[in-house]
């Protein structure tokens, strides 16, 4: 954990400066017991170039994935997928039921902030606290 807590001190700053995107309202769904945790946010691409997020990760998770909601035919389902596209001057919005990060083993407690690292397909990583919430998301 401190690897990745020093790693995120460093990337914050440099982030801060050359970050393609914006990335905002990042937070993660805590369940009880050993249920995966859920994680939101906002991406806004500041570029005239598109940029996708190509994965993620923290110490504060066993496994970190990006995955898809959806529902097909009256049946709720959910995909794995390998990058999501943030359009050129675009948004992308992580949230319930559409992308999200989906957060296996989760070692995290409620009310504390834990780090991420999203990779983009330039080949760079933004720094991001994500708050944790309880399962009602407050």
């Amino acid at each position: 954990m401190k690897r990745l807590s020093l790693m995120f001190l460093v990337l914050t700053s440099v982030a801060a400066q050359a970050a393609p995107v914006d990335v905002t309202d990042a937070w993660f769904r805590s369940l009880p017991g050993v249920l995966p945790a859920g994680g939101y946010f906002a991406a806004q691409n500041n570029t005239r170039r598109d940029v996708s997020i190509t994965g993620a990760s923290s110490d504060a998770c066993g496994m970190l994935m990006i995955h898809q909601s959806s529902n097909k035919g009256g049946m709720t389902g959910m995909d794995m997928v390998e990058r999501v596209k943030v359009p050129a001057g675009g948004l992308v919005k992580f949230s319930p039921g559409g992308y999200h990060l989906m957060c296996e083993h989760p070692r995290m407690k409620i009310g504390a902030k834990v780090p991420v690292l999203l990779h983009l397909s330039d080949g760079s990583a933004i720094a991001v606290g994500f708050q944790v919430r309880n399962a009602s998301g407050r």
